[in-house]
C-alpha cells in the first residue's frame, strides 16, 4: 500500500525531524527533572483561563444572558489550586496515595475456543430444554461426581508485562477487538466477565484480591458507555458521588467542613471540564432531553474524578467530544497524574500528537498481544526500523495502531511480510527480542523489589485511605462511608429522582384516588346486616389484593437501573445493599400518602365501621402488606438476571397469594398437600388481620335472603321476620336469633380468632416485612445479576443464501488483500478517470439551503434559543462538516434541517431547490444518529437488507439492493460479523452498523450523519470519511456532524459550518486544499494557525471552544457577520433559489411518503417481528409457561370437583382465573411494545414503514402463540377440574377453548393499547392494576348482580368484556348440572309441630328453587340451595341461549382494541427532541 491521502499527517517533516532528534526518555518524569517541570509549567498556562472581558451580548432567555456564552466566571487556574491544595494538605500531614501498578505474564481468558461460534437460542431451544429439564436436573447431581471436562477458552490477552510508577500515564494503543478494552477492565481490577485471568497484578505491591477487598475504591474504570440516571441534574449526580467519596475529618483540611470540600470539588470539576452552565440541566438520555452528548461524557468524567482514586483506567473517555475539549481533558489528566501522583491508563482513539505527547508510557497491542511498550517518543522509530514504511505525515497514535492493522499497514521499499514482522505473533516475539522488552523487565523487577522491602508507598496508602474514612468506618472497609451514611446519602438521591419524575407521581397518585373511589363506588355503604357480610370479605380482599399487586411493577424497575448499580459500586461508593434500604425509605413518602388516600376513599365509601381505630388499623395493615409485598417483588427482581425469569418466578407465587387468602378457598377446603401455603402466605396474614379488626367491631342482623323457608315470590305463609320454623343461613348464626357477631361470623366461616389480630397476624407481617429487606439486601450484596458485556458474539445461523454471501464476503477480503501492493499509479490515474466520468454522467439533484434558522425550546422558567439565524447550503457531490464545541447545537442543528425536532418552535426557511420541503423529503434523507437504536435479536445483514428493501424505490429489484448490501457490509468491514446478533455487538461495531442502515437506503437527497467517526479508530473513521467522499462524488449530498476529526479528515470535506456556544454562525464556506481557504480566514482575523498543528484543532481552540480563552478581541460570530464570505453565502442562497425555482415543479401526485406499498410494508415488519419473537425464546416461553402453570395450579386446587354447593361455587372460581388472565399477561406485554416502538420512532422519521405497518405487525406476531398458551391452558383447566358434567358435555369444554382464546387475544390487545398510549414501562403498568380491578370488580362475581348498585349495573356492568367471558363460560358448564348437597352444605330447620318438611317448605322451594333431601321428615328438614346449575346463573342475568352471543362480543372488543392501538401508535409517539 502506497503513501496515499489516508495516510498523511498534520505534522510536517521538521516536527517529526524535532522529535526523533530528542535524546530517548527512560522516565522523563523522575530523571528529567527540570523538562519536567517546563512542560508542567506550559501545561498549567494552558489550562489556565482567565477572567474574560470580552463575553458579548448573549442570546436573551427569561432569566437573563444566555450562561452557556462566556457570561464571566471567577478565575480558575489549575495548576495554582492543585499546587495550593497539595501544599496545605502536606502542611497539615495529609499524604499523597502513591500506588505504582506492575503486571507480570498477565494472560486473560474468555470461554469459547478460536473456532467455535454461540448461536442465538430460540423458542424451539427453551421449549426443548424445558422439556428434558428434569434429564439435566438429575445430571446436575450426578456431573459433580464425574471428572470434570473444562469449557473450551481462547486468550484474549496473551501474557504481557510492564510497570507504571505513580505520577506517570501510560496510552494503551491497538485496533478494535485487540483487546484494549479488557486490558484496562483488568488493570482497575474489573475480572468477573472473563473465564479466567492469569499472571500477576501488583498495586504498590498489593496483590489482586486485597485491592478488591479493602482498596476496590482505588482502582477505577470508567466504560466508553455513559451511563447516569436521566432524571437528575449534572450538579445532583456529581453531588452524590462527592457524598459518598467525601473524606472524613482526618483526610481534609482542618477548619474545612464536609459542605465546603464537596462545594468547592464540585465547582473544581465544573470549571475544569467546562461545564458549569449545565449545573442545573438534566444528564438525560436517548430518549429524555438533557445536556448534549459530549456534555454527558464530561459528567461522566466528573463522576470518576470525585472517586479521587489513585490507579485510573479510561476507556475511550474523550468520544463524543470536541479536539479542543479532548485535548483540554488529557492534558488535566497530566497535570493530575503529576501534581498528585496517580497511575493513569488511556486508551483513545483517533489521538492527535498533542495528546500522544502528554504520556510517558505507550502499550501497542495486536490481536491481545503486546507488540511494544516504552517510550512514546520512540515508538515509532522502532516500527520503522522493523521494516514498516516511514510515514512521516501521520500522527504517531494512528501510525503505531497502523502498523497492527492487516488492511493498513505497509512496508518499507523492498520489505515485504516475508521479511517483515507482521503477524500478531511475529510483532510479539520481535518485542520481547528488542531492548524495550529488556529495558521493560529490568524495570519491572527493580520496581517489585522495591515495593517487596521498601513499604513506604504502601503504607502510606493504607495510612491515606484509614484517614480518608469517616468516623465509625471498619479499617477493613473499602468504603469511606459507614453504611448508615451510604443509606443516607442514597435516600436523598432516590427522593429526588422520584419528586423530579413528575409525570409518573401524577399517574401513579391519579389512578391510585380513581381506583379507590371506583372500588369505594362499587361497594358503596354496605349495610350491617346479612347483605353486607360476605360482600365486606369481599371489599376487604379487594382493597388488600389492589394495593399489593400494585407492588408487582416494582420487578422490571429493579432490572432497569442495574449498569448504574455496577459503576457506582465498582467505584466503592456504596454497598450494593444499601440501595435495598434506600429505595425502601425513599418510595416510603410518596407510597404512605398514595395508600392513605386510597384508603380513606375506601374505607369510609364504603361505610367500614367509623371509628379511629378502625380505619388506622386497616390503614397500617394494608400499608404492611404493601411493603412486604414491595420488597418480595423487589427481590425476585434483583435476583433474576432479566424481567422474564422473574415474571416466571412471578407467576408461582401470585395465583397462590390470591387462592391461599383464605377467602376463595377456605382453609378447611384446601388439599391437604397445599395447606402450607396458606401459612408462608403474607397476603393471608394481612386480610386475617383487616377482616379481625373489622368484624370484631360489628355485629350482622340477619334478614332477607338469608332466611330459609321465608316469603317471596308469591309466597306469604312464613313470618315476615326469624321465626322459630326459620333458620339464618349466615355463618355463626344461633337458631332463633336475628343477630350474629362479627366474631362468631369470621369464626364458623373463615376459621378466623379475633383475638390473633395483633399477636398474631401483625407480627408475622412485620416479620416478613423484615424478612424481605433481609433478602433484598443478601440478593444485592451476595448475589448481583450485573448485566455485563457478552465477551464474545452471539450469531444466527447459516442458511444456505447467507453461507454462500458469507463464503463470497470472505474470498473478496482474502482478495483485496493479496492485491493491497498492485500498482498504486495505475489505481489512481482510474480513480481519475472514474471521477470525470461520474461527474459528466451524474443526474441532476437537488440543493438544499437554509436561511435564518433559529430554534427555542421552553426551559423553566422561560425558553432559550438554541439556534440563532444560522444559514447555509448542502450542493449535490459535496461533502460538508457541521463543527462546534460541544454543546454548541450541532446535533440540534442538524435535528432541525432533517425535520426531526417535535418540540420547541423554529423558524427560518428550509427549502430544496428554493421551495418548502414536500411529503416525500423524509424518505428522500437519511440520518445516521449518534444513538444506536436497533431491533436487537436482528443480524447484522438483516438490519441492512430491512433498509434497503424499505427504503430504496420499490422499482428497484431484490437482487440489485441485496448487492447493494454486500457492498456496505464489505465496505464497513462487517464481513465477520454479518451474521452477528445486534445486541451483542461492540461499541464500535454498533456504530458501523448504524450507518451501515443509513448507507443502505441510497438516499435521494441528502445523508445526515451525527458523529459517525466518534467511537471509532482512526482507520475506521478515515475508510468511512474515504466512503463518504465516494458517495459524494457520485452526486450525493451530504451534511454530518464530526468530532477530533484529523487534518486528513477535516480536508476530505469541501464545506464546513462551524458553531459556537449559543448556535451561533461562526463560519460556513469552503475548506480548501490543504485547509488554506479556511487557515486564510482565520489568520485574517487574527488567529493565524501554526504549520505544525490540526487546522480543526486550532479553529475549535481559537474560538474559545475549549477553557482556554479565545483568540482576538471580538466575539467571532460578529466578525462572521461583517465578512464578504457571510454576504458571499447569502448570495449564492439567492442563486441556488433562483437557479431551483427556474426548474419545473415536480409532480406533487407522483410523490409518496413511502418508498414501497402499505402491503409490502406488512408483509417485511410481520416477518422481522416473527424472527424477533422467536428469537426472543424467554418472552415467548415466559408467556406459555405462566398460562401453564396458573391453569395447572389452579386445577391442583380444585381437582375433580365433585358437584355440591360449595364445589358449583369453586367452579365458579375456576373460571374466574380466566379473567384474571388477562391482567397478568398484559404486564409481560407492554414492555415488549415499548422497546420496540422505541426503535419504530426512530425508524418512522425515516419514513421506513407506516405506523399502521408497524402497530399491526406488533398484534399479528403475537397471535400464534397467544393460540398456543390458551389450548395449554384449557387442557389444564377443563380436565384435571372435571368440567363437561352438565347438558353441554364434551361440546361444551370445545365452546370454552374458544371462549379463552378469545380472551388471550382481548388480553394481548389490551396491553397493546395501554402500552400505545403510555409514555413509559413505569406509566403503562400503572394502568394495569386500575383496569384489571374494574374488569374484575364489575363483572357479577365479585358483587353478584342482584346485589349490584343500580348505577354501575346500568352501564359499567353492561360494557364489561369479562361480563361476557363469565357469562358463556358459566352457562356452558352450569348449564343441566345436577347440584347434590353433601350433609355439611344442607340447610336444617325444623317445621311447625304435625307438619312434615314437604307440607312446611315445598311453596319456598317451588318458589327460589333448590330441593328438599328429605321431604316426608317431621324434623330436621334438609334444604339444598340448588338443583341445578341453572338456578345459580339465572338471578345473576346470564342465559345459556346467550352464549355465542357474548363470545362475539368479546371478539368485538378486541377488534376495538386493535384499531385504537393502530390510532395511538399514529398519533402517540412520545419522542420529545
Amino acid at each position: 500500500m502506497a503513501d496515499t491521502p489516508d495516510v498523511r499527517t498534520l505534522y510536517d517533516e521538521q516536527r517529526l525531524d524535532d522529535i526523533e532528534s530528542q535524546p530517548p526518555r527512560e522516565n522523563i518524569h523522575h530523571v528529567d527533572v527540570s523538562s519536567a517541570e517546563r512542560q508542567f509549567n506550559e501545561l498549567s498556562r494552558q489550562l489556565s483561563y482567565k477572567k474574560s472581558t470580552t463575553a458579548t451580548a448573549s442570546v436573551e432567555t427569561a432569566q437573563g444572558k444566555d450562561i452557556e456564552k462566556g457570561a464571566e466566571e471567577d478565575t480558575f487556574d489549575l495548576r495554582e489550586y492543585l499546587s495550593s491544595s497539595n501544599d496545605a494538605n502536606q502542611q497539615a500531614g495529609i499524604h499523597h496515595k502513591r500506588v505504582g501498578v506492575t503486571w507480570e505474564d498477565l494472560q486473560v481468558d474468555v470461554i469459547g475456543g478460536e473456532d467455535s461460534k454461540f448461536f442465538i437460542r430460540t423458542f424451539a431451544n427453551a421449549l426443548l430444554g424445558f422439556l428434558i429439564s428434569p434429564i439435566t436436573l438429575v445430571w446436575s447431581f450426578i456431573a459433580p461426581l464425574l471428572p470434570k471436562k473444562n469449557l473450551p477458552t481462547k486468550s484474549i490477552i496473551h501474557k504481557s508485562s510492564g510497570v507504571l510508577k505513580p505520577g506517570e500515564m501510560c496510552l494503551v494503543l491497538g485496533c478494535p477487538g485487540a483487546g484494549c478494552t479488557t486490558f484496562l477492565k483488568i488493570i482497575a481490577n474489573q475480572r468477573e466477565e472473563f473465564a479466567n485471568v492469569s499472571g500477576e497484578v501488583l498495586y504498590a505491591g498489593m496483590d489482586a484480591a486485597e485491592m478488591a477487598k479493602f482498596y476496590k475504591g482505588e482502582v477505577v474504570y470508567n466504560e466508553e458507555d455513559d451511563r447516569h440516571i436521566a432524571t437528575l441534574t449534572v450538579e445532583q449526580t456529581l453531588e452524590f458521588a462527592l457524598s459518598t467519596k467525601t473524606p472524613g475529618p482526618k483526610g481534609r483540611l482542618p477548619g474545612v467542613s464536609r459542605k465546603e470540600f464537596d462545594q468547592e470539588v464540585l465547582n473544581t470539576l465544573l470549571h475544569m471540564l467546562n461545564i458549569s452552565h449545565t449545573r442545573r440541566t438534566l444528564v438525560g438520555d436517548e430518549f429524555v432531553r438533557g445536556v448534549s452528548g459530549g456534555e454527558r461524557k464530561r459528567v461522566s468524567i466528573a463522576e470518576m474524578m470525585t472517586t479521587r482514586a489513585r490507579v485510573q483506567s479510561w476507556d475511550n473517555s474523550t468520544r463524543g467530544l470536541d479536539a479542543s475539549t479532548a485535548l483540554d481533558f488529557v492534558k488535566s489528566l497530566r497535570v493530575m497524574t503529576d501534581v498528585l501522583g496517580q497511575t493513569t491508563f488511556v486508551t483513545l482513539y483517533q489521538a492527535g500528537e498533542g495528546i500522544y505527547d502528554l504520556f510517558d508510557k505507550v502499550v501497542v497491542l495486536s490481536e491481545g498481544r503486546q507488540v511494544y511498550y516504552g517510550p512514546p517518543a520512540e515508538a515509532r522509530a522502532y516500527f520503522e526500523g522493523l521494516g514498516y514504511k516511514a510515514l512521516p505525515r501521520q500522527s504517531t497514535a494512528d501510525y503505531l495502531t497502523g502498523c497492527t492493522d492487516i488492511n493498513e499497514r505497509q512496508y518499507a521499499p523492498g520489505r515485504s511480510a516475508a521479511n517483515v514482522p507482521s503477524t500478531s505473533a511475529a510483532l510479539e516475539n520481535a518485542y520481547l527480542l528488542s531492548k524495550y522488552a529488556r529495558d521493560n523487565k529490568d524495570t519491572l523487577e527493580k520496581y517489585k523489589l522495591a515495593m517487596a522491602t521498601d513499604k513506604a508507598d504502601q503504607e502510606a496508602f493504607r495510612a491515606s485511605v484509614a484517614s480518608d474514612k469517616k468516623k465509625g468506618v471498619s479499617q477493613k472497609s473499602p468504603y469511606t462511608l459507614g453504611f448508615t451514611g451510604q443509606v443516607r446519602a442514597l435516600v436523598v438521591r432516590q427522593f429526588q429522582q422520584r419528586l423530579q419524575d413528575m409525570f409518573q407521581l401524577y399517574t401513579s397518585f391519579t389512578l391510585s384516588t380513581v381506583l379507590a373511589i371506583v372500588l369505594g363506588g362499587a361497594f358503596f355503604a354496605l349495610p350491617t346486616t346479612s347483605a353486607g357480610a360476605f360482600t365486606r370479605g369481599g371489599l376487604l380482599f379487594a382493597a388488600l389484593l389492589t394495593t399489593c399487586l400494585d407492588a408487582f411493577m416494582e420487578m422490571p424497575t429493579q432490572m432497569i437501573g442495574r449498569p448504574i448499580l455496577r459503576k457506582q459500586t465498582s467505584y466503592s461508593m456504596y454497598r450494593p445493599s444499601a440501595i435495598a434500604i434506600a429505595n425502601t425509605l425513599a418510595d416510603m413518602p410518596f407510597s404512605a400518602a398514595r395508600v392513605l388516600i386510597f384508603n380513606i376513599c375506601v374505607y369510609f365509601m364504603s361505610n367500614l365501621n367509623r371509628s379511629a381505630g378502625g380505619f388506622f388499623t386497616f390503614h397500617l395493615f394494608n400499608y404492611v402488606a404493601f411493603l412486604t409485598m414491595q420488597g418480595f417483588f423487589r427481590t425476585f427482581g434483583q435476583l433474576c438476571t432479566n424481567f422474564d425469569s422473574a415474571f416466571r418466578l412471578a407467576t408461582f407465587f401470585i395465583p397462590n397469594f390470591i387462592e391461599y387468602t383464605g377467602y376463595i378457598l377456605p382453609v378447611n377446603s384446601m388439599k391437604r398437600w397445599l395447606f402450607w401455603i396458606y401459612y408462608l402466605n403474607p397476603i393471608a396474614y394481612a386480610w386475617q388481620g383487616i377482616m379481625e379488626n373489622e368484624f370484631r367491631r360489628i355485629d350482622l342482623t340477619c334478614d332477607g335472603s338469608y332466611i330459609v323457608p321465608r316469603n317471596g315470590e308469591g309466597v306469604t305463609k312464613y313470618p315476615d321476620g326469624l321465626g322459630p320454623n326459620q333458620i339464618c343461613t349466615l355463618f355463626g348464626a344461633a337458631s332463633g336469633s336475628t343477630a350474629v357477631t362479627g366474631h362468631q361470623y369470621i369464626f364458623a366461616g373463615y376459621d378466623l380468632d379475633t383475638t390473633d389480630l395483633w399477636r398474631r397476624c401483625f407480627l408475622v407481617l412485620i416479620g416478613m416485612f423484615f424478612f424481605f429487606q433481609l433478602t433484598q439486601i443478601i440478593a444485592l450484596e451476595f448475589f448481583p445479576q450485573y448485566v455485563v458485556n457478552v465477551g464474545f458474539q452471539v450469531f444466527a445461523k447459516e442458511d444456505s443464501e447467507t453461507k454462500k454471501l458469507n463464503e463470497a464476503q470472505r474470498a473478496r477480503k482474502a482478495a483485496r488483500l493479496q492485491n493491497a501492493h498492485a500498482d498504486e499509479k495505475l489505481s489512481e490515474e482510474v480513480k481519475k478517470v472514474e471521477k470525470a466520468n461520474m461527474i459528466a454522467e451524474r443526474p441532476y439533484r437537488k440543493t438544499f439551503t437554509w436561511e435564518k434558522l433559529n430554534y427555542t425550546v421552553p426551559v423553566p422558567g422561560g425558553t432559550r434559543r438554541l439556534l440563532h439565524d444560522v444559514c447555509g447550503y448542502v450542493k449535490p457531490g459535496t461533502l460538508t462538516a457541521l463543527m462546534g464545541a460541544s454543546g454548541a447545537g450541532k446535533t440540534t442543528c442538524l435535528d432541525v434541517l432533517a425535520q426531526r425536532k417535535n418540540i420547541g418552535v423554529i423558524s427560518g426557511d428550509v427549502l430544496v431547490d428554493g421551495r418548502p420541503l414536500t411529503s416525500d423529503f423524509a424518505r428522500g434523507t437519511a440520518y445516521a444518529e449518534q444513538m444506536d437504536v436497533h431491533e436487537g435479536t436482528a443480524t447484522v445483514r438483516e438490519a441492512m437488507r430491512f433498509s434497503a428493501y424499505l427504503r430504496q424505490p420499490a422499482d428497484v429489484s431484490i437482487e440489485e439492493k441485496n448487492a447493494y448490501v454486500e457492498e456496505i457490509i464489505e465496505l464497513l468491514e462487517l464481513q465477520d460479523l454479518s451474521e452477528a446478533v445486534v445486541y451483542c455487538l461492540g461499541v464500535e461495531a454498533r456504530k458501523r452498523l448504524t450507518i451501515g442502515v443509513e448507507l443502505a437506503s441510497k438516499p435521494e437527497l441528502l445523508l445526515f450523519l451525527d458523529e459517525p467517526t466518534s467511537g471509532l479508530d482512526a482507520q475506521s473513521a478515515w475508510n468511512l470519511v474515504r466512503f463518504l467522499r465516494k458517495l459524494a462524488d457520485q452526486g450525493q449530498a451530504i451534511l454530518c456532524t464530526i468530532h477530533q476529526p484529523s487534518s486528513l479528515l477535516f480536508e476530505s470535506f469541501d464545506r464546513l459550518l462551524l458553531l459556537e456556544r449559543g448556535g451561533e454562525t461562526v463560519y460556513f464556506g469552503d475548506i480548501g486544499a490543504d485547509s488554506h481557504i479556511i487557515r486564510e480566514y482565520f489568520a485574517r482575523h487574527g488567529a493565524l494557525c501554526p504549520a505544525n498543528v490540526n487546522p480543526a484543532e486550532y479553529m475549535l481552540e481559537a474560538i474559545g471552544a475549549g477553557i482556554s480563552p479565545r483568540v482576538g478581541d471580538r466575539d467571532w460570530k460578529d466578525v462572521w457577520l461583517d465578512s464578504p464570505e457571510c454576504a458571499k453565502v447569502q448570495q449564492e442562497i439567492e442563486v441556488i433559489k433562483e437557479q431551483g425555482l427556474a426548474r419545473p415543479e415536480p409532480d406533487r401526485q407522483a410523490m409518496s411518503t413511502y418508498a414501497t406499498s402499505f402491503l409490502y410494508q406488512l408483509k417485511l415488519v410481520v416477518s422481522r417481528n416473527n424472527q424477533a419473537l422467536w428469537r426472543s425464546p424467554d418472552y415467548i416461553f415466559t408467556r406459555l409457561f405462566v398460562c401453564s402453570f396458573i391453569s395447572l395450579w389452579i386445577s391442583l386446587s380444585f381437582l375433580q370437583l365433585g358437584t355440591g354447593l360449595r364445589e358449583l361455587q369453586f367452579r365458579v372460581f375456576a373460571i374466574f382465573w380466566v379473567a384474571v388472565l388477562p391482567a397478568i399477561v398484559m404486564s409481560q406485554i407492554e414492555p415488549m411494545f415499548i422497546m420496540n416502538r422505541r426503535i419504530f420512532i426512530r425508524e418512522s422519521s425515516s419514513r421506513i414503514y407506516s405506523p399502521y405497518a408497524f402497530a399491526i405487525g406488533q398484534l399479528l406476531g403475537e397471535i400464534p402463540y397467544n393460540v398456543i398458551c390458551a389450548i395449554v391452558y384449557w387442557v389444564l383447566m377443563v380436565y384435571p377440574i372435571g368440567f363437561g358434567q352438565g347438558s353441554a358435555g364434551l361440546d361444551g369444554t370445545g365452546f370454552q377453548l374458544w371462549v379463552i382464546i378469545c380472551m388471550m387475544l382481548f388480553g394481548v390487545s389490551l396491553g397493546q393499547l395501554i402500552a400505545a398510549i403510555s409514555p413509559t414501562v413505569q406509566v403503562a403498568v400503572l394502568f394495569n392494576p386500575f383496569i384489571g380491578l374494574v374488569l374484575t370488580t364489575f363483572c357479577g362475581v365479585t358483587i353478584p348482580y342482584p346485589t349490584m348498585i343500580s348505577f354501575w349495573r346500568s352501564w359499567l356492568y353492561q360494557l364489561n368484556p369479562y361480563t361476557r367471558t363469565l357469562a358463556a363460560m358459566l352457562s356452558t358448564e352450569l348449564h343441566g348440572l345436577v347440584i347434590v348437597c353433601k350433609s355439611e352444605e344442607f340447610n336444617v330447620f325444623d317445621p311447625p309441630s304435625g307438619q312434615t318438611c314437604g307440607e312446611w317448605a315445598d311453596d319456598f322451594v317451588n318458589a327460589f328453587g333448590g330441593y328438599l333431601n328429605n321431604r316426608n321428615a317431621t324434623s330436621s328438614c334438609e334444604y339444598c340451595q340448588y338443583q341445578y346449575g341453572d338456578q345459580f346463573y339465572t338471578p345473576l342475568n346470564i342465559s345459556y341461549d346467550n352464549r355465542w352471543r357474548d363470545v362475539f362480543i368479546i371478539f368485538a372488543f378486541f377488534v376495538f382494541n386493535v384499531i385504537v392501538t393502530i390510532i395511538a401508535s399514529r398519533f402517540l409517539r412520545y419522542a420529545k427532541r
